[in-house]
């Protein structure tokens, strides 16, 4: 058995402020909450292969991985994967945007397999990311939308 996972949100802002700071990977640990840094190794083309550290768990430990991530903003996808697979057999992951009259739709879709060693299976394992990925949308969200309210105001003010 394999895990699979579809979670998306919309978010209330122009389509060019969330793929700017979704596609931000500096400021990752500033939008996401789970992510302590980001370590940028190496960028070929349009793929950026980078560190994520995560904040310790309950237990104290620190997990930390390298991904690679290639967007297509013409396509308004990106499609990523972990190099450094841990626990997983592998994890992939794509990224879709799409306008909507209420704002961005953003998804994630995570197509993955746990390694049979792995402390966790595929089933809870696709619980914890479905749990994990509609928190973290939704902080996501709130923060892009208030980045974009702050750009309006500002944008207001400079024009008076």
């Amino acid at each position: 058995m394999a895990g699979h996972t579809e979670n998306s949100i919309t978010i209330d802002a122009p389509f060019d402020i969330v793929w700017e700071m979704t596609n931000d990977l500096e400021n990752w640990p500033n939008l996401f909450s789970e992510y302590a840094s980001v370590e940028v190794l190496s960028r070929e083309g349009d793929t950026t292969t980078f560190r994520l550290t995560m904040h310790p768990d309950d237990n104290g430990k620190v997990w930390s991985w390298v991904s690679e991530r290639t967007p297509d903003r013409a396509a308004r996808t990106v499609r990523a994967r972990r190099v450094e697979t841990g626990p997983f057999a592998h994890m992939d992951i794509l990224w879709e945007y799409a306008e909507l009259p209420g704002g961005v739709q953003m998804r994630w879709t995570q197509d993955f397999a746990m390694k049979p060693d792995a402390p966790v299976d595929d089933a809870w394992m696709t619980d914890n990311i479905n749990r994990n990925s509609r928190t973290q949308m939704a902080l996501i969200r709130d923060r892009i939308e208030q980045a974009a309210r702050e750009r309006d105001g500002a944008s207001v003010a400079s024009t008076r």
